[in-house]
C-alpha cells in the first residue's frame, strides 16, 4: 500500500489532476446533454404547433400556379347570354368583382386550361322516392343520368346516389363507373319512403356528404362540387330550414340545381299547352338560385336532352378570387359581393356574401 506521502505525490501529478477534473464534470455533460435534447425537443414541438400548415396550391392555366390562403375570398360565377346558354371563354379582365359595393382587383379567375385538361367534378344526385314518381319516370331518369355521365365523361368526375323521402340514404357512395349508378337506380325505384319529402334535408346531408368525400382541391385543381335534386317540387316535413341548408352550401362551396318531373306538372291545370310551369315551394326558397345554382323542369318523354344540358350547365362556371382589405379580413361580419360581366350578359353567383373571421 502506497505510504501517504506517495499519495500525495501521485494526487498532484498532471495525469492524476485530469482524471479527477474528468470524473467531476462527467455527469454535468450528461445532465447539459439531456436537457439541450429535451429543450431542442421541445422546440420542434412549439414549431409544429405554431408553424401554419402549409397553403395547397391550385394551378390557374399551363403555368401559374397560386397557394390559397385563409385570406382568399372565392365565389363561383356562371354566365349566359340572352339565350340562357353559358358562356365560356371570358378572360379575368371581362370582369368586376365588388365588395360592399367596391371594386376589388381580382386575384385569378380559375379557366379550364389552354392544354386541355378540365376542371374536375363531384356530383351527388338526391332522388326523391316519397310516391310522387312513376315507374316510368325512374326509368327515363336511368338514362338522363347515364347521359349525364357520359356528357362528363372527358374529365375527371365522380358522382354519389341519394335517395330520400322521410329520411335520406346514400345508396352509390362516390364513383366514376356509370354502371354503378344505373344499379342504384334501380334499387331506388323499389324503394318506399311514405308520403313526407324531406327535401332540405336530403340537400344537407348531401353538402356534408361532399366536404366529407370530396376536397374542394384535386390534383392542385379547384374540384366543382354540385348537388343535383331530382323531385316533385314540394318538400315537406323538413327539419332544416331553407336559410341554413343555404348558408352550408355557400360555405361548402356547393351549388344545387334542381330537376322538377312532369308527376309535378300534373298537379296543374294549364290554361294552354306552352304555358311556363308555376314555381314551386323549392323555387321559391331560393335554394337554387342563392348557390348559383338552375331549376329546370322535365316536362318532355325524354330527359336525356335536358341532363346533357344541365352537365353542360354544371361545367360551365368561372371561380374569381379576390382579398378582402385588411381591415374586413377579421371583422366577423358578413360582406356583400357583387359580379359583374360585359353588357348583354347575366351572372348567377354561387354565394351573394362571405362571412369574415375574427
Amino acid at each position: 500500500m502506497p505510504s501517504l506521502s506517495n499519495r500525495k505525490r501521485l494526487s498532484k501529478s498532471p495525469a492524476a489532476r485530469l482524471a479527477l477534473a474528468l470524473l467531476l464534470i462527467a455527469p454535468l455533460l450528461v445532465l447539459s446533454s439531456a436537457t439541450h435534447g429535451t429543450h431542442a425537443q421541445q422546440q420542434k414541438l412549439n414549431d409544429s404547433h405554431q408553424r401554419p400548415a402549409a397553403s395547397p396550391e391550385i394551378i390557374i392555366d399551363d403555368e401559374d400556379v397560386l397557394k390559397i390562403d385563409t385570406d382568399l375570398v372565392l365565389v363561383e360565377v356562371t354566365v349566359t347570354d340572352a339565350e340562357g346558354k353559358p358562356v365560356r371563354g371570358l378572360r379575368p379582365e371581362d370582369f368586376k368583382l365588388y365588395e360592399d359595393g367596391e371594386e376589388r382587383a381580382v386575384a385569378f379567375v380559375n379557366v379550364e386550361r389552354r392544354g386541355g385538361a378540365e376542371r374536375p367534378v363531384a356530383v351527388v344526385f338526391a332522388v326523391d322516392v316519397s310516391g310522387s314518381m312513376t315507374p316510368e319516370e325512374f326509368v327515363r331518369l336511368q338514362a338522363a343520368m347515364r347521359a349525364f355521365s357520359e356528357k362528363l365523361s372527358t374529365r375527371e368526375a365522380t358522382f354519389a346516389v341519394m335517395s330520400f323521402g322521410m329520411t335520406a340514404r346514400v345508396l352509390q357512395s362516390f364513383t366514376s363507373d356509370s354502371r354503378k349508378l344505373e344499379r342504384a337506380i334501380e334499387r331506388m325505384a323499389r324503394e318506399a319512403s311514405g308520403l313526407s319529402t324531406h327535401t332540405y334535408d336530403a340537400v344537407d346531408d348531401a353538402v356534408r356528404l361532399l366536404v366529407r368525400n370530396a376536397p374542394r382541391t384535386r390534383e392542385r385543381r379547384l374540384l366543382k362540387r354540385a348537388v343535383v335534386v331530382v323531385t316533385d317540387g314540394f318538400p315537406v316535413g323538413d327539419t332544416v330550414a331553407p336559410a341554413t341548408v343555404i348558408e352550408r352550401a355557400n360555405d361548402a362551396e356547393v351549388s344545387v340545381y334542381t330537376v322538377t318531373l312532369p308527376s309535378y306538372s300534373r298537379l296543374l291545370v294549364a290554361t294552354s299547352p306552352d304555358r311556363s310551369p308555376l314555381p314551386t315551394p323549392l323555387d321559391v326558397s331560393g335554394l337554387t338560385e342563392k348557390t348559383g345554382g338552375i331549376n329546370v323542369y322535365a316536362n318532355t318523354e325524354d330527359y336525356g336532352p335536358l341532363f346533357k344540358a344541365l352537365a353542360e350547365e354544371v361545367t360551365s362556371s368561372y371561380v374569381l378570387a379576390f382579398y378582402p382589405p385588411e381591415e374586413k379580413r377579421r371583422d366577423g361580419r358578413s360582406h356583400a359581393i357583387r359580379v359583374e360581366a360585359p353588357r348583354g350578359l347575366s351572372v348567377r353567383q354561387n354565394r351573394m356574401s362571405y362571412m369574415a373571421g375574427k
